[in-house]
């Protein structure tokens, strides 16, 4: 392919490329392969990818491949320092900037959908909600349902009430915590911010394969991660003692890798736990890839060539944009 052009839009800076999936997808394949194209830059969003702790069971780029091409934010975060959305966003919004100042392309790669949003849809500048909201609204959740929450939410904010998936107790008690904390609907809040990226300076794409397929290739990457040094990645974690409910302690496999660590289970058990869990996790990607980002190009191949290719053949090229 012929290299990239700098586009000649705006500030005379190139766009930005997102490419988002679940996990196991061929992601940073797929990111890896479209940066050597575009002359690019790959930037992480995906939240545990984040952490040096968790260089094997996030299945962080390889040595050779950040060398390849620059990397950005990968394993910049201790596992005892929870980042955020908001974090997140703040130390790439510049970061993409820089990028492009130098006429490269950023590519934006990972699985975290909150991450996209936030530069997308803008993130809301919401003020910290109390425990006591969270514990209070957590139990009028509990007294009276999730059909009558929805009905009592619906009433303050019926926007927010009719985008929450059904089952999604989470969205739910935030919608009425935001309400009740800051007497403010959280529709309200959201439509006071501005997108990281502006309309028309970014392409972005979803790497959805056959259901079947990526459950087989989160089996085979879970098997790969052992043999990366997983089980010793976890080891380690225990040994700081950290917060359970930190991002780190969190991720798919740590859970059942420290109990077999301490004897409750062979590891045969626990690493057939784990696929199961990463299974489960890429399904809920999946859903929630579909209502959130139903408008976004589908990329069904998971080889990066096969993937690159079916990627330039559904739209305007990257240097068509204006």
């Amino acid at each position: 392919m012929a290299p990239f052009e700098p586009l000649t839009y705006g500030m005379l800076m190139p766009p930005v490329l997102l490419i988002h999936g679940p996990t196991a997808s061929g992601k940073s394949a797929l990111a890896l392969r479209a940066a050597r194209a575009l002359g690019g830059e790959i930037v992480n969003a995906d939240a545990l990818q984040l952490y040096a702790d968790l260089r094997a069971l996030s299945a962080r780029p390889t040595e050779a491949e950040m060398a390849a091409v620059p990397h950005h934010l990968f394993g910049v975060a201790d596992g005892a320092d929870g980042w955020s959305v908001g974090r997140w966003a703040r130390a790439a919004a510049p970061l993409l900037d820089e990028i492009r100042g130098r006429g490269r392309v950023p590519v934006v790669v990972g699985g975290t959908g909150l991450y996209f949003k936030a530069l997308t849809d803008g993130l809301a500048d919401i003020p910290p909600t109390p425990a006591a909201v969270r514990t209070g609204v957590g139990k009028t959740f509990d007294d009276l349902g999730e059909a009558r929450f929805r009905d009592l939410l619906a009433s303050f904010d019926p926007v927010a009430e009719t985008r929450i998936a059904p089952g999604d107790r989470q969205r739910l008690s935030r919608a009425m915590e935001v309400l009740e904390a800051t007497g403010k609907p959280l529709t309200a809040w959201q439509a006071e911010t501005s997108p990281a990226l502006p309309a028309g300076a970014w392409r972005a794409m979803v790497i959805e394969p056959d259901r079947e397929q990526l459950y087989a290739r989160c089996d085979a990457r879970f098997e790969a991660m052992l043999a990366d040094g997983a089980l010793e990645e976890v080891e380690a974690l225990i040994a700081r003692d950290l917060h359970p409910d930190l991002p780190v302690m969190k991720a798919v496999g740590v859970r059942e890798l420290a109990a077999c660590l301490r004897g409750e289970s062979p590891l045969s058990e626990a690493a057939d736990l784990a696929r199961r869990e990463t299974r489960r996790y890429a399904k809920r990607q999946l859903t929630w890839l579909r209502n959130q980002t139903p408008d976004w190009p589908r990329i069904t191949q998971t080889d990066p060539e096969a993937a690159w290719g079916q990627f330039l053949a559904q739209g305007p090229a990257l240097t068509d944009l204006r």
